[in-house]
């Protein structure tokens, strides 16, 4: 059986402004009203990062709204929020952006279950040139594409 993806949020610039090295699916420690939220599919991760502090993994800077129904009980908005990963993909972490150029972005912000989950990735930022030339091929495969599809209309 195929795991339900329900995909609240994704940040397309992360993989056209880094090369993603390798990817990890956390959970976060959430409040209720932050779930609702994201249940009714409302949230922003573009300028979110993740870093690591006396061995846990942090999410800083992504936006998920006030639940319109919440009371007092309401989070803010833009709080720093603890992600749910094991020691060794910490540590993993960790090694990784202590090398130059390294950092961890988030990806996608989706559910798998009725859990809210998060995909970070380990990147390295792309050099202009490296953007040009990915935006090239892009290009290029929508032309040949479409090349193709006429060809088999004819």
């Amino acid at each position: 059986m195929a795991e339900e993806l329900k995909v609240v949020a994704t940040n397309r610039s992360a993989r056209h402004d880094y090369l993603i090295d390798k990817t990890f699916e956390a959970g976060m420690v959430l409040r209720g009203t932050e779930v609702k939220a994201l249940r009714m599919g409302r949230a922003s991760i573009v300028d979110g990062y993740v870093y690591v502090d006396a061995g846990e993994a942090w999410l800083e800077n992504i936006h998920i709204p006030e639940y319109v129904q919440g009371t007092w009980t309401n989070h803010t908005p833009r709080r720093k929020r603890k992600l749910l990963l094991h020691h060794a993909e910490i540590d993993e972490l960790l090694i990784k952006t202590r090398e130059k150029g390294f950092t961890i972005v988030p990806l996608r912000l989706y559910f798998v279950k009725g859990r809210a989950k998060i995909e970070i990735g380990i990147g390295r930022g792309k050099k202009l040139y490296d953007k040009r030339q990915a935006l090239r091929q892009k290009q290029d495969d929508r032309e040949a594409q479409r090349a193709m599809s006429l060809r088999r209309h004819d």
